[in-house]
């Protein structure tokens, strides 16, 4: 006898489940243990990041150390470069505003005198020259008009010239009224000088004003004549007094020793007897204090005048 047919349904329906149920049973295990494993290995992966990144920190960091160590190296020299330019700039500009020495021969030499002699040339001028050849030392002489005109002591002239002294004008007349009065000083120390050149070949601008600057050239119109000549001026930082010390030239060494406190002197004197026989004593005190003997160079003028006017 056949069963109903709900019953076959029922049975049909109650296998389907339990083979549902078996399938589930035997799915869900597979399922949970794939979930708990990737779960697991999503958190380790996770914990290796964590640990890379800890890892590349310290990396990081000491490259950034690195880094800022090399700006401050870079900002440091770079620091120092502009200090050092600041420094060129600032030398150059001190040399720039500083005022400069007179550009002189004697500079670079330290102390430095000038020998000069007034009135020659004269009879003594060839033993003048004898001694200063002996000492190996040039001088500056400023020479009369009316000297340089006696053909029998042109000779000496020459002499002086070639053996490197410098020979400047001392006026023709040596009249003080006729020079500074009569305005006649520039007209007279052409003349001298034009002699001079008649003479020796040379052409100098320098001359040596009878008595000094002060008083004669106190005037500026006198001044500005002597500028517009083109001629030059020197007085003197020691006066030897040697022309009213006739037979006393020890005198005559002690006067220079005394007025002796620059590096740079201009001794005044003749050509005396008495100041030719000191000559040997005033050149070895120079030498024991170390100074340097010049001659008067036009490219290297410095002013030297009681009226102190930088033109002349």
């Amino acid at each position: 006898m056949k069963a109903p047919l709900y019953e076959y349904r029922n049975r049909k329906k109650k296998l389907r489940l339990r083979i549902t149920m078996l399938v589930l049973v035997t799915l869900i295990p597979t399922f949970l243990t794939g979930f708990i494993v990737g779960k697991s290995y999503a958190s380790d992966e996770k914990n290796n990041k964590h640990d890379v990144i800890e890892k590349e920190k310290p990396s990081i960091s000491q490259d950034t150390e690195q880094t800022d160590v090399e700006e401050e190296s870079l900002e440091h020299s770079g620091s120092e470069a502009s200090n050092s330019a600041k420094k060129d700039s600032t030398e150059e500009e001190e040399k720039t505003e500083k005022p400069a020495e007179a550009d002189t021969e004697e500079v670079s030499l330290g102390k430095v005198v000038y020998l000069t002699f007034d009135d020659g040339p004269s009879v003594l001028t060839d033993q003048f020259l004898d001694v200063l050849q002996e000492q190996g030392v040039k001088a500056t002489f400023f020479m009369q008009g009316t000297n340089l005109k006696k053909e029998h002591l042109q000779e000496s002239v020459k002499r002086a010239t070639i053996e490197g002294h410098y020979i400047g004008g001392h006026s023709m007349t040596h009249e003080f009224n006729t020079l500074y009065k009569d305005f006649r000083f520039v007209p007279e120390m052409n003349e001298t000088l034009a002699l001079i050149h008649e003479i020796t070949g040379e052409s100098p601008n320098l001359v040596r004003p009878p008595y000094g600057s002060a008083p004669g050239l106190k005037g500026e119109q006198i001044r500005n004549q002597i500028v517009e000549a083109g001629i030059k001026v020197w007085d003197w930082t020691i006066d030897s007094n040697d022309w009213k010390l006739k037979d006393n030239p020890a005198l005559i060494v002690e006067n220079i020793k005394s007025g002796t406190n620059s590096d740079k002197e201009v001794v005044l004197m003749h050509e005396k007897a008495q100041t030719l026989a000191a000559l040997p004593g005033i050149i070895e005190f120079y030498k024991e204090q170390g100074y340097t003997f010049v001659v008067y160079d036009e490219d290297n003028h410095f002013y030297l005048n009681f009226q102190n006017d930088s033109r002349m």
